[in-house]
């Protein structure tokens, strides 16, 4: 049977635009519109508020709130279905945190209407007090499934995994936290308990997948790309070693990826590992394409720099 030109000419771009992103087609994908579903994420922004000065240093002008709030107006006013997300270390790093204690950061993510964050180690620095009030100031959930606080006031504050809806497909983000022994003081956590990465993660995405009917799982890790430490459990250790993980969103190292690196995870199925350095330079950007049935069939990712090219929003933080 023929198709239509216009029909037959729909078709061909659909299928050359999947393609082209290294994925694959299904029976019946081209058929209907696919559902882009866009994640945009930050880590080890560390207090950055501003732009690096001017100073002649490698990071001069990059980086900045004001200019990263333009460039995810601008995102969103493309694609309803979008998430954004912290892989942890939120603060510590310039005077704003010595003063604030983390306040200037929090309200600033709500502003940028941030969707979920994890915890860093650096997270702990203003104590389990200054956590707790960062948590509570926050319009975003704090997620972790690793990090046991039955032993002090962040009990119950913390969840391991949220999911969120995007045009009827179901996202599933959780988080998971390094190893605080030696990183962080044990009066700053007060007697948090670290659980193992690798068996907290199957665990959750297990739950995820099964009893949550998500579609795309993101995992907010704060492990780091590569060990600083023997026998420390790294992302691409924990891509490995899990299944049902679709993305995993690093933090600690400050490792600067232009796009994801690819592992094969437990199933044989690919997981992508991507992280974009430190301090708000970068922005990164994931694009998933599905269908109607929530199928995974193709994905796009970047890091995006935020440099004078981009203008700065106003963003009033007294209402």
């Amino acid at each position: 049977m023929h198709l239509p030109r216009r029909e037959f000419l729909k078709q061909i771009f659909v299928t050359g635009a999947v393609l082209s992103a290294g994925g694959s087609i299904t029976p019946g994908y081209a058929k209907s519109k696919p559902i882009k579903i866009t994640i945009l994420h930050t880590n080890d922004v560390h207090s950055r508020i501003e732009p690096f000065p001017m100073d002649g240093s490698k990071s001069q002008g990059l980086g900045g709130f004001a200019r990263r709030a333009t460039l995810i107006k601008r995102i969103r006013a493309t694609n309803p279905n979008v998430l954004l997300l912290d892989a942890g270390d939120i603060i510590q790093g310039t005077p704003y945190f010595n003063f604030y204690g983390g306040e200037i950061e929090i309200k600033l993510m709500n502003k940028l209407g941030y969707d979920a964050c994890t915890i860093g180690n650096h997270d702990f620095d203003a104590g389990i007090e200054g956590l707790d009030k960062m948590i509570k100031l926050a319009n975003f959930p704090f997620l972790c499934a690793n990090y046991d606080f039955k032993n002090n006031i962040i009990h119950g504050k913390v969840k391991p995994y949220k999911v969120f809806v995007k045009q009827g497909v179901r996202i599933g983000v959780f988080g998971i936290g390094i190893q605080l022994d030696g990183l962080v003081a044990d009066k700053m956590h007060a007697n948090t308990i670290y659980l193992n990465p690798v068996e907290k993660a199957n665990a959750v995405a297990k739950i995820l997948r099964e009893k949550e009917k998500c579609s795309l799982v993101i995992c907010l890790s704060h492990l780091g790309h590569y060990p600083r430490v023997d026998n420390q459990t790294c992302d691409p250790y924990l891509a490995q070693n899990t299944s049902g993980i679709d993305l995993i969103i690093g933090a600690h190292t400050h490792t600067f990826m232009d796009k994801p690196a690819v592992y094969k995870n437990a199933n044989g199925d690919e997981v992508l590992v991507f992280q974009v350095g430190w301090a708000g330079i970068n922005l990164g950007r994931v694009d998933f394409e599905m269908d109607s049935m929530g199928k995974k069939h193709a994905y796009s990712a970047m890091s995006i720099e935020i440099n004078e090219n981009i203008p700065e929003t106003f963003i009033p933080l007294t209402t």
